[in-house]
């Protein structure tokens, strides 16, 4: 079944040393499995830093708007996206 080009998420994943990786993707079960799976799949910041939380998750839209939300929160301060982690929680 292809996705429809309309449902992106945006994530949040906290790491062992609570470190927090942020990306987008259109399935994000899939994505989270194939970041702590440790693989080839796995976003090379991620690698080595295991076990993974995945600790926010929201619906974007389509990529482009994923993509700018993305680069917004990564723009972010720490404190910032724990805040941002607080409230979407």
């Amino acid at each position: 079944m292809e996705s429809s080009p309309h449902n992106w998420y945006l994530y949040i994943i906290r790491c062992a040393d609570n470190s927090l990786y942020t990306g987008i993707t259109i399935d994000l079960e899939r994505r989270f499995q194939e970041h702590s799976a440790q693989g080839p799949l796995t976003a090379k910041y991620l690698r080595g830093r295991a076990p993974l939380k995945l600790v926010y998750s929201t619906f974007v839209g389509n990529k482009s708007d994923a993509s700018k939300e993305e680069y917004r929160i990564k723009q972010l301060s720490k404190k910032a996206k724990e805040a941002l982690i607080r409230i979407g929680a």
